[in-house]
């Protein structure tokens, strides 16, 4: 099969990964993949993928998210309009709303016959707009999939969707528990030599990473072990996260820590992708105490590398972990999040955390995600010949 694959930016955000390993994936099992995502002049993608790449110009993203989501729509739409090949792509698939409403703008067209998406989470933007792009990407898609039982179950009651589900997965080979030349350079970088534990959380500071509670929890830590360390990795958002961040940067000013770039807590902002998985290894704890995501991907890639994770007790967390896999934590409570803290240092860790959570990093492969989409792939197409009319 012809597959397009079109995802939201070139940076590394949850959805973006996903998009490139399934792209991967897929083209390993013989088929023609394109992935597709908007880039302002000289930006690439974070990870360089074995298959084809289809840039689509956009501007830098303006301040107003209704304004840049527009645009990227707009541009989307403009580029894949002037395709040459548009038509022979047997499947465009959106992995979210933005490529979603430039697909239906042109299905509404009559310039592709249809396309499928696949909702990771929704977002209570409070904008009618937003809100509004984001129901139409969801309603309009001839085939919707998701990631987890549980938003699955969001889609069909919040919009009486059904979604079929498709797999996550990790690379097993690319985050494991060995070191490799970047471990020894990046601890020495970072000026973590000889230093306490130190506690990692992907994704940047942002409310959905509840990273205001892992500073309130890390504070707790800290009290009791005045070497330890907090990194906070990640964090290119095409979302403006900025009056939360400056909200946190008060909170850690307050706490009397000092807030140098040698301090105990470092915002490191997105990373060479090269150097994440010895991150993950350079971490003794990795935290992952979200109050919404659509699966995360931390997870999986922290349990591979054998460092142990503190997660949120919720949904879809629950769905696929347990005790064995991880150290639970409440959410809401920083206290509760310190005591998983302080529980995940004295568990195991390396080859003996990595070869206990083995049957569940066979059962998240991209390999098997890759054949998921491709049987459902299959299954529309023969749904779309059939009802074509004669």
């Amino acid at each position: 099969m012809k597959i397009g694959l079109l995802t939201h930016s070139v940076n590394p955000r949850g959805g973006v990964v996903h998009t490139l390993e399934l792209a991967t994936a897929l083209h390993r099992l013989g088929h023609d993949v394109t992935v597709m995502a908007p880039a302002t002049p000289g930006q690439t993608l974070f990870r360089a993928v074995p298959c084809h790449v289809a840039l689509v110009p956009v501007e830098p993203a303006p301040a107003d998210v209704r304004e840049m989501v527009g645009q990227r729509i707009a541009a989307y739409r403009r580029t894949l309009d002037h395709t040459p090949e548009l038509a022979s792509f047997d499947v465009l698939h959106a992995q979210d709303g933005i490529g979603a409403n430039a697909l239906a703008d042109l299905r509404d067209a009559g310039r592709i016959p249809g396309f499928v998406r696949t909702v990771h989470h929704l977002d209570d933007f409070g904008d009618p707009q937003l809100d509004h792009w984001q129901r139409r990407g969801c309603t309009e898609a001839d085939l919707l999939l998701c990631v987890s039982d549980t938003w699955q179950a969001k889609l069909r009651d919040r919009l009486g969707l059904r979604a079929e589900r498709v797999t996550n997965g990790v690379d097993a080979g690319r985050y494991g528990p060995m070191p490799d030349r970047h471990d020894a350079r990046l601890r020495a970088e970072l000026g973590l030599v000889g230093q306490g534990p130190v506690f990692l959380a992907v994704g940047g500071v942002e409310a959905r990473k509840n990273t205001d509670r892992i500073l309130e929890a890390f504070l707790a830590v800290h009290r009791s072990m005045p070497g330890a360390r907090l990194l906070i990795a990640g964090g290119a958002s095409l979302l403006n996260h900025d009056r939360y961040v400056q909200g946190f940067r008060a909170r850690l000013d307050a706490s009397g820590l000092d807030t140098g770039p040698r301090g105990p807590v470092r915002i490191l902002g997105p990373m060479d992708d090269g150097v994440m998985p010895a991150l993950f290894r350079l971490a003794d704890v990795v935290l992952m105490p979200s109050l919404n995501e659509g699966f995360g991907l931390v997870v999986l890639e922290a349990l591979a590398s054998g460092t142990p994770v503190v997660v949120s007790r919720i949904a879809p967390f629950t769905e696929h972990l347990d005790a064995s896999h991880v150290h639970w934590a409440d959410p809401l409570d920083a206290a509760s999040i310190a005591d998983a803290m302080q529980a995940a240092l004295r568990a195991p860790r390396g080859m003996r955390l990595r070869l206990r959570c083995a049957p569940l990093i066979e059962r998240f492969s991209w390999a098997a995600s890759a054949d998921c989409h491709a049987t459902l792939y299959a299954r529309q197409l023969v749904r779309a010949r059939t009802a074509e009319p004669a």
